[in-house]
């Protein structure tokens, strides 16, 4: 793989990353998922499907074109086309996502409030949910101000690994970061906030975060993200990545990005700048050595796609180099 090296770590870069993509198959096959029940609004930034007291459930972020201010709302499928699961309540956030950690579903989303000091922006923070099912949510902590990206992993040994997003000084425009807990009471914003940043993995003129994490066969971690950048004219360009992290040496490696925008149909986009986006959803693993991909697509839509496993490989050789 094309990549820069700095002080001995691989640096990965979205050209690098790009230009290796390329020589391989592109994708065919990928799917606009159709929703109803929501109006004129659309659905975008989608989990991937899970399942809830039997049945199986997308999470969306339901929003109409001019806004930011969203909702998450669960799907359940018929006939093809996605419709509100009427008796769950719907959540005031954006980008929902979800896992399970000791026996319960932990789920959660970006919630944005006025910004404290520039009247006319706003600010974020990821804010959690826990319960046995989607009936028995509980809101049970929330992120630091202004960090997306945080997911979490239930590991072989118990406990939690924590993957973090900071920005600013001690990120930049986006890096990602890991620490492990004991158990959910000790997901809390400072916890969250001192979590060492991996090593370089990033230039700093991109960015990049965990959308997914997901526990290998040989009880290694494998993370489903995102790497970005801005180009001249200030568009913005979103590839989902893949890659495998080592704990021990907190250290990513075999980053390698998995689809780009010109692999699904054509579609609007919620502003001319987002056109070249893709929101790493979900990944669901099939036993056939096939995933199938979930993605939101230029802000505006929710595809899907199935591709070789991208884990798989780390699977059968845990010696990564």
């Amino acid at each position: 793989m094309t990549c820069s090296r700095k002080e001995g770590f691989t640096v990965f870069t979205v050209q690098s990353l790009l230009d290796d993509y390329q020589k391989r198959t592109t994708l065919e096959g990928a799917e606009k998922l159709i929703f109803t029940g929501i109006g004129d609004r659309d659905v975008y930034n989608i989990t991937a499907p899970f399942e809830n007291e039997g049945e199986w459930i997308i999470a969306g972020r339901v929003e109409a074109r001019d806004t930011e201010h969203s909702e998450v709302v669960f799907f359940v499928e018929k006939n093809n086309v996605w419709t509100p699961k009427e008796d769950l309540r719907t959540y005031q956030l954006q980008d929902p996502f979800l896992c399970f950690i000791h026996g319960q579903l932990v789920f959660g989303g970006v919630e944005i409030f006025p910004h404290p000091e520039n009247h006319n922006a706003l600010s974020w923070r990821t804010v959690f949910y826990k319960g046995d099912n989607l009936s028995k949510m509980e809101r049970f902590t929330t992120g630091p101000d202004g960090m997306k990206d945080i997911r979490l992993i239930e590991l072989t040994n118990g406990t939690i690994g924590v993957f973090t997003r900071p920005q600013g000084e001690k990120g930049g425009r986006g890096k990602i970061g890991f620490t492990a807990i004991d158990n959910l009471d000790e997901l809390q914003s400072e916890t969250i906030a001192n979590a060492s940043l991996i090593q370089e993995h990033f230039v700093e003129d991109e960015w990049g975060g965990a959308n997914e994490v997901h526990l290998l066969a040989n009880g290694e971690i494998g993370i489903l993200g995102h790497i970005a950048r801005f180009d001249h004219e200030g568009s913005r360009h979103y590839y989902p990545i893949t890659c495998h992290y080592d704990p021990t040496l907190n250290r990513i490696t075999n980053m390698e990005i998995i689809a780009t925008r010109d692999d699904f149909p054509e579609g609007p986009a919620k502003r001319t700048d987002l056109q070249d986006v893709l929101f790493s959803g979900g990944l669901i693993r099939k036993e056939n050595g096939q995933a199938v991909l979930y993605v939101g697509v230029s802000d505006a839509e929710a595809h899907r796609v199935t591709l070789t496993d991208p884990f798989a490989k780390y699977e059968k050789d845990s010696m990564i180099n």
